[in-house]
């Protein structure tokens, strides 16, 4: 069976918006620097949760028919080699065919729900970290910092942080008072490990909000 679908916010997001308006001039003095999760600010507030789980909810119908499909074939192949050497030549080819049939099918739908989910997830995302960009510019320049290094980034050229630098948490706050949108009811213990299991959709990260930057790449 074709491979579940990874779908991940951070994984085909553009980079964050540039500024439209020139920065102001930087205040005398030494440089305040702050860094921020980016993909992690913008998944983890309250709309990102909210539209990722609108999302998982449009595809759960198709995910469903996949794994009935996927399930199906499986019992046929199951099936063809228990009875394989009882069958007849013809029965075996005919019995063949519609396992690849099936299987074809699979991919096939597969691959449309993996293009349609990625471009769903694509538009849902570019569209709230603009709006979260703004709230994350208002707060820097309300605090006086005067850089911010996205740790988020593979190839971030941050390889330490002090905790106390890390504006993630306090980004996703003030958009969550700002947009109005209450926090995602709390999931189940016993249903969080089922989310990997998932076809369509994988959760937006869930990295501590207040760690340091990693040490190493």
């Amino acid at each position: 069976m074709a491979s579940g679908l990874v779908l991940s916010a951070a994984a085909q997001t553009p980079a964050a918006p540039a500024q439209t308006a020139p920065a102001a001039a930087a205040p005398a003095g030494p440089a305040r620097i702050a860094v921020i999760a980016w993909e992690l600010a913008v998944a983890q507030t309250n709309e990102g949760q909210r539209d990722f789980a609108d999302l998982q909810k449009k595809y759960a119908p198709k995910e469903a028919t996949l794994k009935t499909l996927n399930d199906e074939i499986e019992t046929m192949t199951k099936q063809l080699q228990d009875q394989g050497s009882t069958l007849s030549d013809v029965e075996r080819a005919n019995r063949s065919k519609a396992i690849d049939d099936k299987k074809k099918q699979l991919d096939r739908e597969t691959e449309d729900l993996r293009n349609d989910g990625q471009q769903d997830m694509q538009d849902m995302f570019s569209g709230l970290q603009a709006k979260v960009y703004d709230v994350m510019q208002a707060y820097v320049e309300q605090q006086g910092f005067t850089l911010v290094l996205d740790i988020s980034q593979q190839q971030s050229p941050v390889l330490f942080a002090s905790a106390t630098t890390n504006i993630t948490k306090q980004v996703i706050d003030a958009y969550n008072v700002k947009s109005g949108v209450p926090a995602p009811p709390a999931q189940p213990a016993a249903a969080a490990p089922e989310a990997p299991k998932s076809r369509g959709l994988t959760a937006p990260p869930h990295a501590p909000l207040a760690a340091p930057a990693p040490t190493s790449h």
